[in-house]
């Protein structure tokens, strides 16, 4: 895993809702809640299938170790592989069609819209995969923030509007966490891998999974455990018990 910074473990704590035992510290109407997208909205990682199913090569998996090693970023890893990429958009939206998301996204974006809360996704994937996704759906309303992708017959050139001069992500999701923290929203924040971390240090309830929850282990930051998103949800039923229901 690379060498990642964090902060203190008193530091992290600290912005942990107390929850008591009856949950009642939490209110939902207060939170501003961030998704990860592959692998926690969806239940595998969709980048890495349309690689294996579209590479010309297999110069994209290279890339995969050399980013999750830390040796380079997203960014760069992002642009070498989508240029082993073939397949026509038609090809791709009739794939993208075929993805199954966790069966337990849909209630759960309806809970938070019942608090008053619009759920986000904040993705380091594309914004073609994910709108693809949520239209088969019949998800609406949900806000996005991703990279972008142009179309050039069977080629894919990828376009990063919130690069930041990060050099772990193309798409460095701490701003939007530290945005809504700055509203003085508690920041609720669900994901699973390694362009999660830097959100996830700065949000106040973390639930992980996959590399984001060995990261958290590793380095002592708080966070809830969860295999799917029903785990969430429960949770959150429990965690807030005077939710409209």
């Amino acid at each position: 895993m690379p060498s990642l910074p964090r902060e203190g473990k008193a530091a992290a704590a600290s912005r942990v809702p107390s929850l008591n035992a009856k949950g009642r510290s939490l209110e939902l109407s207060d939170c501003a809640v961030f998704f990860d997208f592959d692998n926690t909205v969806t239940v595998f990682d969709v980048l890495d299938d349309v690689l294996e199913l579209f590479s010309v090569d297999r110069k994209w998996v290279e890339l995969e170790r050399a980013w999750r090693e830390g040796r380079i970023g997203s960014l760069e890893c992002l642009r070498g592989q989508l240029r082993s990429v073939r397949v026509t958009k038609p090809a791709l939206a009739t794939y993208l069609s075929t993805v199954p998301i966790d069966p337990s996204f849909k209630t759960l974006v309806g809970f938070f819209r019942e608090q008053g809360v619009q759920p986000v996704i904040l993705s380091d994937s594309f914004s073609f995969f994910i709108d693809e996704i949520l239209r088969v759906h019949q998800i609406t309303g949900v806000t996005v923030y991703s990279n972008d992708m142009q179309f050039s017959g069977a080629r894919l050139y990828p376009a990063f509007p919130y690069a930041d001069g990060c050099p772990r992500c193309a798409h460095c999701k701490k701003p939007h966490v530290l945005n809504s923290r700055a509203a003085e929203k508690t920041v609720l924040y669900i994901g699973d891998g390694l362009s999660d971390v830097c959100p996830a240090q700065h949000a106040d309830l973390v639930f992980a999974k996959g590399s984001l929850l060995t990261y958290c282990r590793e380095t002592d930051l708080p966070c809830v455990e969860f295999t799917d998103l029903g785990d969430v949800y429960r949770y959150l039923k429990r965690a807030a018990p005077c939710a409209k229901r």
